[in-house]
Order: C-alpha cells, then sequence, then structure tokens
C-alpha cells in the first residue's frame, strides 16, 4: 500500500482531473478519477471554489439540473508552480 497523499497532493490531484478532461468535467468524473469519498472531495471542491482554482457551471435540461467543474489560470498556474516544487525536492534527492 502506498502513502498517505497530503493536502496538496490531492489538490494536485483534483486540478490535474479538471485539467485532462479539457477543462470541464462531471463531479463523479472527479470522485472516480481523484480517488476520494464523496464528502472529501465535496470539501475540497468547496475549498476550490473559494480560491478561484475551480469554477463550477449549472446546466438545466430537460428540467435536470447537473454540474460541470472547469479550470481557472490560477488553477492551472498551481500545477504549474506544484510541479516546479517536485522537481526541485527530487533534484536534491528529497522527493
Amino acid at each position: 500500500m502506498g502513502k498517505k497523499r497530503d493536502r496538496l497532493e490531492i489538490i494536485k490531484d483534483i486540478l490535474k482531473v479538471i485539467r485532462e478532461k479539457s477543462g470541464k468535467i462531471k463531479p463523479t468524473h472527479i470522485l472516480y478519477k481523484s480517488n476520494l469519498s464523496y464528502q472529501m472531495m465535496d470539501e475540497y471542491l468547496q475549498e476550490l471554489k473559494s480560491k478561484e482554482f475551480i469554477v463550477e457551471h449549472t446546466l438545466k435540461t430537460k428540467g435536470k439540473e447537473s454540474k460541470t467543474y472547469s479550470i481557472t489560470d490560477k488553477g492551472l498556474k498551481f500545477l504549474e508552480k506544484y510541479r516546479m516544487i517536485v522537481d526541485f525536492t527530487e533534484s536534491f534527492g528529497l522527493g
């Protein structure tokens, strides 16, 4: 069994999943691909929305409401900086 992910790794995983799905993804896909419980996923999505890393879109079709999420420039910048930090720590044998 692998090591437990820390908070920043989980945020990175969620943002990466959204980015890889052309920037728009349904919550269930985030749930499966980021390997989180629904409650944990919801807490992270709320935080990412409040920090403006992602945007929530609500679509109404045939009386049903569905949500999708897209990544913002700020979210993309986080992924870029996260990668830089990982590369830096690994270059010193700390990763």
